[in-house]
């Protein structure tokens, strides 16, 4: 039996749902929530943390600082409080409130921006404040997950080769897109793995990060106001983005299976099952792997309840919302194979076990 003495240390990377029976087609979902931070976002948060101390950044009476819309704060917060240092979330309105009591439980203090800057939104106004913590005192150890390399290079050498190994004959991967570490980390692996894997992003819809126009965003997690730095899109093959309803309503469906995915889960999945039931009928069905980043306990105030979802998206929002179709979202794609005759062979040979490179760079630490 698993025995551990730090939170971090327990991290189930081999979760995976068949939802053929929900979505009408053959999909399977990886499932990253089960942690004790309750994201995929911890294994970024532990490899920027693990980074920051080799580099010699995090010293007695260090403080991490982090802009985040949750997630991510979470799992620093967790950190934090298991290794000694002190800890200052900076999010804003959108951030839901059992996610901040979370991060205050566990020690943090949560900066709460209300205001958008005139050039990035929310998201620039975090930053903003972000800057001005670490000019203020040189205690403050920022560790900036949107130009980390660490955060992609975590899901390079964990997240990635987990799939392969399971699905040595994956053709199409679905990724959501937040600061694209996943994505990118992701996307790195399988350009450089034994045969083509298409790599599909999934955005929300008034997200910037593929030059989408700027729009409302309601929903933490997915999408930015400022295009990530970490992004490179030569990697990804295609993008989808998808409308707020059409994410609720996908939650909605998964939870009337027992299924309680967070927001980010619900437009990845969203996603793609538009994109599957957009293929033409090829010989075989693909090898499709979507990866669900989040459970959805946090967002029972939110996007499972009903009156704020009406407010918000109107009374009709769930109407419907008994099978996925995939919604209205858009899409712009490079040209796409067709599939091989090789059938899907389920559990299957370890990835190839090349060594993994690592990238450079650190974390940013700001003195006055």
């Amino acid at each position: 039996m698993p025995v551990i003495s730090a939170p971090q240390e327990f991290n189930e990377n081999d979760l995976y749902i068949d939802l053929e029976a929900i979505t009408r087609h053959q999909l399977f979902l990886k499932c990253e929530g089960f942690n004790f931070a309750g994201s995929i976002k911890l294994k970024a948060a532990a490899a920027m943390v693990e980074a920051a101390e080799r580099d010699g950044l995090l010293t007695d009476g260090a403080i991490l600082v982090e802009s985040s819309s949750g997630n991510l704060g979470v799992a620093l917060s967790m950190i934090a409080a298991s290794k000694g240092y002190g800890f200052v979330c900076v999010t804003d309105t959108r951030c839901n409130l059992p996610t901040r009591l979370l991060m205050e439980a566990l020690g943090s203090q949560v900066h709460i921006v209300t205001e958008p800057a005139r050039q990035g939104g929310l998201l620039g106004a975090r930053i903003d404040h972000v800057r001005a913590l670490c000019a203020s005192d040189d205690r403050y150890v920022w560790l900036n997950q949107y130009t980390n390399p660490n955060n992609h290079m975590a899901h390079y050498r964990t997240t990635a080769p987990a799939i392969a190994r399971h699905f040595p004959g994956l053709d199409v991967l679905f990724v959501g897109a937040g600061t694209t570490g996943t994505l990118m980390g992701c996307a790195r692996y399988f350009r450089e793995w034994h045969r083509p894997v298409h790599i599909v992003a999934i955005d929300t819809e008034g997200s910037v990060t593929f030059k989408d126009t700027p729009g409302r965003r309601m929903i933490p997690g997915l999408g930015t106001s400022v295009r990530p730095p970490l992004l490179d899109d030569s990697y990804v093959d295609e993008v989808i983005h998808i409308s707020e309803a059409d994410t609720i309503r996908t939650c909605h469906q998964l939870a009337r299976r027992g299924f309680l995915f967070g927001g980010s889960t619900g437009t990845v999945v969203s996603g793609a099952t538009r994109w599957l039931a957009q293929q033409p009928a090829p010989r075989r069905q693909p090898t499709a792997v979507a990866i669900a980043p989040d459970l959805g306990e946090r967002y029972l105030e939110t996007v499972y309840h009903t009156n704020w979802v009406q407010d918000l998206y109107g009374d009709d929002v769930l109407e419907g919302a008994a099978a996925p179709t995939g919604g209205e979202g858009r899409t712009a794609s490079r040209p796409y194979r067709e599939f091989p005759d090789a059938p899907f062979t389920g559990e299957g040979r370890q990835a190839d076990g090349r060594q993994l490179r690592a990238a450079g760079g650190g974390p940013e630490r700001q003195r006055r």
